[in-house]
């Protein structure tokens, strides 16, 4: 993918080779993957809120979207940061995830800022390859010192006013009480009051430490995106699913044009069952949209799910996965299939992850590796991949390893 900060001056090869040397993560810019961003008409409160913050040059350099998982916070910073780059004003962003490792390291946060800083603005390229030169290795020492010597210096050094992006700071892991990048950002974001750090996150216990550091709570402004009022969220998701599955309606060959599809019905049990909650709105969308079924049929399978499943979004998707993987594995029979035995070992690994105990008895069941996993036993999880685990018939050996050693690592 071609870089969206475009070079303007002729690099030598010494201090390309320098650059490239810094610790940085290709993969972790807002314009990386398949994701998107908000669809149009949508979050507009929201992001009226974001460019107001972005233009004042009051104290609230800091801005922190506080959201639980699931209410839309990645999407929203990738939208403010296309927003942001169409305008000038991003200098880096960095979008955090827990499934790579180069994007849930500390050590790549800084660097990376730094990388796109200088391949974004001439004179902080200048200053940070001063830095590098005396020191190639930097990229390698602590948080703090990255922080002062490739981020900090050249931005006070050449004043540039700039935007800086980190997305889901929560799925870094970091062992520290208070988050370890919010902690080294009080002590600097004095120091460079040009720069605005646009960071979201869940509520976890570290993040909310961070950003109550008596340095950082007078300069940071927080939107709690599960604190919106309720009937501006459903208008959103009701656009959502309304703009989404009538494209759907208009472009598959299987779908009965003559007839109104989405109906207000549909669209009134799916707000309901969403909750809110964006997360559940984007997987309907994507389990109807399969090329699988009929989407008129396959999002007749959701809306059919019993009352008890309304405000489903806000107590789990559990119901949605269950009826989701009925209907992939409905005609797969216990006859030692290749898809069968496929999925055993994919539920029997998720399941391990969330209780370790369990390795002796799926591996007599299913003939599996013993597996080890410093995550924590989550019975609520257990429960619900054994109530998946019946419904597609597992054999009953397996139900019964299932049921039986919840008991005993319950005892």
């Amino acid at each position: 993918m071609i870089s969206p900060f475009v070079v303007t001056w002729k690099q030598g090869d010494a201090d390309r080779l320098l650059l490239e040397n810094v610790r940085h993560t290709d993969r972790a810019g807002y314009n990386s993957g398949n994701s998107q961003g908000c669809l149009r008409g949508t979050r507009v409160d929201i992001l009226l809120q974001l460019e107001h913050w972005l233009k004042d040059k009051g104290d609230h350099r800091v801005f922190w979207l506080n959201g639980l998982a699931g209410t839309g916070k990645s999407t929203i910073a990738r939208t403010f940061a296309e927003i942001g780059f169409a305008d000038g004003k991003l200098g880096a962003s960095f979008f955090c995830s827990r499934d790579f490792e180069d994007r849930s390291n500390l050590q790549a946060i800084f660097p990376t800022p730094a990388f796109q800083l200088a391949y974004r603005y001439l004179p902080f390229r200048e200053k940070l390859l001063r830095v590098l030169r005396a020191n190639p290795g930097v990229g390698q020492e602590s948080l703090c010192s990255q922080m002062e010597r490739i981020i900090v210096g050249p931005l006070k050094a050449t004043r540039i006013r700039t935007l800086i992006i980190i997305d889901a700071l929560d799925e870094c892991k970091d062992e520290e009480p208070a988050s370890a990048i919010l902690s080294i950002l009080s002590r600097y974001v004095d120091e460079i009051p040009y720069v605005k750090f646009f960071i979201t996150g869940r509520p976890e216990p570290r993040i909310r430490s961070g950003f109550r550091l008596e340095s950082l709570t007078p300069v940071t402004e927080v939107l709690k995106l599960h604190e919106v009022k309720p009937e501006v969220v459903d208008s959103d998701i009701k656009l959502f699913f309304r703009t989404q599955l009538t494209h759907l309606a208009r472009t598959r060959s299987d779908c009965d044009v003559t007839e109104v599809w989405p109906s207000s019905s549909d669209i009134e049990i799916l707000c309901k069952k969403a909750a809110g909650f964006f997360i559940y709105a984007s997987t309907v969308v994507k389990f109807v949209a399969s090329e699988d079924n009929p989407p008129v049929k396959r999002l007749a399978l959701i809306t059919s799910l019993p009352e008890s499943t309304a405000e489903e979004g806000k107590s789990g998707i559990d119901q949605l996965y269950t009826k989701i993987l009925e209907h992939a594995f409905h005609n797969i029979h216990t006859d030692g299939s290749q898809h069968h035995s496929c999925f055993q070992a994919t539920v029997g690994a998720v399941v391990l992850i969330f209780n370790p105990s369990l390795s002796r008895a799926f591996q007599n069941s299913w003939d599996m590796t013993p597996q080890t996993s410093a995550a924590p036993s989550d019975p609520s999880t257990l429960s619900s991949l054994s109530q998946i685990a019946q419904k597609i018939q597992f054999s009953p050996s397996t139900s019964h390893s299932l049921t039986s050693s919840q008991t005993q690592s319950d005892a």
